[in-house]
């Protein structure tokens, strides 16, 4: 059997893709960090910039928040 490679989520782009979302819909970093209950927006900067992945559980309600599918979030490497 030959070896594939695994997909992979390349963290940039996804990132790049929250911020994306996040303003199209009109959702400020303030209102998700009160989504979220943190106590700073840092976690989500880092989500955006690419530094750090949310969750899997956090991922499903930024799916939620937004109204999208978690598919429509993440983007996966080649």
């Amino acid at each position: 059997m030959e070896a594939q490679r695994l997909p992979a989520i390349d963290m940039v782009k996804t990132g790049e893709n929250i911020k994306f979302i996040r303003e199209s819909k009109h959702i400020t970093v303030r209102e998700l960090q009160d989504v979220f209950s943190f106590s700073t927006p840092q976690a989500i900067y880092k989500w955006q910039n690419g530094t750090c992945l949310p969750t899997l559980d956090n991922i499903a309600a930024l799916a939620f928040v937004f109204d999208v599918s978690i598919e429509d979030i993440l983007v996966f490497s080649e």
